[in-house]
């Protein structure tokens, strides 16, 4: 054989021994015409990008809690107390003149609602002269938010006319200024019930048409109040009589007179212009506050 052709022979089955040991390997060459198949793995999920944080916001100021009401305190039976008080003519106009005869005698049987009324009489020889009674119960050291006093009365048979007035009241001392709160049902010369200015002593008109009570039968009455100890005013928020209630809304400045703290309750009875013994007996007396 000519040495071009055992060369040519040669590298003819060098060639051919190398493209057997590729094709076996299973990989593709460079020089494939075809592309490879596209991957079948699936492509990784994409890390999410982290939203920003909220900017945080402030914290809303939460509403305050009202503070509990003052409890209510109630004094029950105050009629039936042995601890009435007086102060002579201080239930005279102006506090003066002559002194009426009086008295009040507790545990009243028969006219009685409970068992046990208290009667109150006035028999006085001058005109226009009073009884004024009134009982001393625990100082109330701060503003009265309601106050209510209420009572039930009996006026007997052939005494209907003889009252000239008949008049109840609270009365709150604190810090030297007095807070009156007070009412009269009028007999003669008034056609309404009136309330008590305590600083110019006057007694003024309400729009409450005042009526007589009529005799031998039990009568209720509540009244309402409360005070500005700030401002120094007193409130008569409502009478009722008998059912029928009266919103009024009546104020009048309190009166300083640097006095100690104190809290009573009192009645009085006013004697006509002949005068006219009578008497009245009052039953389930109450005096609640908060």
């Amino acid at each position: 054989m000519p040495k071009h052709r055992a060369l040519l022979s040669l590298i003819a089955l060098v060639v051919l021994s190398a493209m057997v040991v590729l094709t076996g390997c299973g990989g593709t060459t460079g020089f494939s015409s075809s592309s490879s198949p596209a991957s079948t793995s699936p492509s990784p999920t994409p890390t999410p990008t982290a939203s920003p944080s909220p900017t945080p916001t402030a914290s809303p100021t939460p509403t305050p809690t009202p503070g509990p009401s003052p409890a209510l305190t109630v004094l029950t039976n105050v009629e039936d107390s042995l601890n009435w008080q007086t102060c002579g003519s201080c239930g005279n106009t102006g506090g003066t003149g002559p002194v009426a005869t009086f008295s009040f005698t507790p545990g009243i049987g028969a006219p009685s609602e409970d068992g046990r009324s208290t009667q109150f009489s006035i028999a006085a020889t001058t005109a226009f002269s009073n009884a004024y009674w009134f009982r001393q119960q625990t100082p109330i050291t701060s503003q009265i938010n309601a106050l209510t006093y209420e009572f039930d009365l009996y006026i007997p048979s052939g005494m209907e006319t003889a009252p000239q007035a008949i008049e109840f009241e609270c009365q709150q001392v604190i810090g030297g200024w007095v807070y009156n709160f007070a009412w009269q049902g009028p007999y003669h010369g008034a056609t309404t019930w009136r309330t008590f200015d305590y600083g110019l002593k006057r007694w003024d008109a309400s729009t409450i048409p005042f009526t007589p009570f009529t005799p031998g039968t039990w009568h209720h009455i509540v009244a309402e109040y409360h005070n500005d100890t700030a401002n120094h005013v007193v409130f008569h928020d409502a009478l009722t009589v008998d059912g029928v209630r009266f919103p009024v809304n009546i104020t009048h400045n309190a009166f300083f007179s640097g006095g100690n703290n104190q809290f009573t309750n009192a009645f009085q009875l006013d004697s006509n212009s002949v005068p006219t013994p009578f008497s009245v007996y009052v039953d389930k007396m109450q005096v609640s506050y908060q």
